[in-house]
């Protein structure tokens, strides 16, 4: 069992920021040369990603309906 959801959007955006975190240590260590611009494309079309992928999860769960889960102790369903 899941010990909670899986959120397609934040893995994406981590990784994003993960890959902008990569490029300047590459450039901090002397592996490259990296314009200090570069992590604006990285980071926004890692955010865009993340939320087309949030939308496209989002929309997944509601057809897919109740989950099947039970309501938390002491509330109703009407």
């Amino acid at each position: 069992m899941l010990r909670h959801e899986f959120r397609p959007g934040r893995l994406v955006a981590g990784a994003a920021f993960v890959l902008a975190g990569v490029v300047f240590a590459g450039d901090a260590g002397g592996l490259w040369q990296a314009q200090w611009f570069v992590v604006i494309p990285i980071v926004l079309a890692g955010l865009c990603l993340a939320g087309v992928a949030g939308a496209v999860a989002r929309g997944v769960r509601r057809r897919r309906g109740p989950s099947g889960r039970t309501a938390p102790t002491g509330t109703t369903t009407t």
